[in-house]
C-alpha cells in the first residue's frame, strides 16, 4: 500500500504523454501513488483535480498543486533528482531539449494522429506519413552523431519523444523497418528493450474509487 503522503499520479498505460511522465518518474526514483484509469470511465476524483480530463495528472501536497502536463511532471521529477543526467545533455542545452520536445508535440504529434487515424482525416494518410517521415529523418541525422538525441547518454528529449516515435512505427511496422533509418530503429529498439521502459510500462488493473492506488515505480 502506498504512503498517503506520496504524490498522486493518474495515468493510462498506453497514453504516450503518460508514458513519458512515468519514464521520468522511474529515472528520478520518485515514488508516487499511481491510479490507473480507463479513458471511457474517468474517475470523478481525477476530474475534480484536473477538469481537462487528460493524463497524466500529478497531484502534490494533498491537492495544493496539480501538474496537468506531461512535460511539467517530467521537469518536476527530474529537478528533484536526476541521477541519469536527463536535464544535462552532452550536446546543447536544456532549452535545446525543450525546443525539440515542442517540435515533437506541436508539429509531429498532429501528423502522427492523421497517419494513425486516417478515417478521421480523409485523404491525409499518405501525406501525413511523408511529413512525419521528414521529422524522423531529422532524428536519424542526430543519431548519426551520438547514441542518443543529444549525446551519449539519454536525456529528457529521448524519453519525451520515444513514445510518439514508437506509436508512429507501430502504425505500419513493415514500412517503418524498411526505411533507411538504422540508427533511429536501433535507438527505438534499445529503449523498448530497456529495464527502465519495462518498469514504466508495468501493467496495473484500473483503479477503483475508495481503494488505494499502487506504489510506483515497481521494484
Amino acid at each position: 500500500m502506498p504512503d498517503s503522503a506520496l504524490p498522486l499520479l493518474y495515468s493510462f498505460r498506453r497514453c504516450p504523454y503518460a508514458m513519458r511522465a512515468r519514464l521520468a518518474l522511474v529515472a528520478s526514483g520518485q515514488h508516487c501513488e499511481l491510479r490507473e484509469i480507463e479513458l471511457k470511465r474517468k474517475p470523478a476524483e481525477m476530474l475534480a483535480a484536473s477538469p481537462k480530463g487528460t493524463v497524466p495528472v500529478l497531484v502534490l501536497d494533498g491537492g495544493a498543486t496539480v501538474l496537468e502536463q506531461s512535460l511539467g511532471v517530467m521537469l518536476w521529477a527530474l529537478r528533484r533528482h536526476d541521477p541519469l543526467r536527463w536535464l544535462t545533455p552532452e550536446r546543447g542545452t536544456l532549452d535545446d531539449l525543450l525546443a525539440l520536445v515542442a517540435t515533437c508535440d506541436n508539429d509531429f504529434k498532429p501528423l502522427l494522429d492523421r497517419y494513425k487515424y486516417p478515417a478521421r482525416y480523409p485523404a491525409s494518410e499518405g501525406s501525413a506519413r511523408d511529413d512525419g517521415a521528414r521529422f524522423l529523418q531529422g532524428l536519424e541525422y542526430r543519431l548519426v552523431m551520438s547514441a542518443q538525441l543529444a549525446g551519449a547518454h539519454a536525456t529528457l528529449a529521448d524519453a519525451a519523444l520515444m513514445p510518439f516515435v514508437r506509436q508512429f512505427a507501430m502504425v505500419d511496422k513493415v514500412w517503418f523497418d524498411a526505411q533507411p533509418w538504422p540508427r533511429l530503429q536501433g535507438w527505438l529498439s534499445n529503449w523498448i528493450a530497456s529495464e527502465l521502459f519495462a518498469r514504466a510500462m508495468h501493467k496495473y488493473a484500473p483503479w477503483q474509487a475508495g481503494e488505494p492506488g499502487v506504489d510506483f515505480p515497481p521494484a
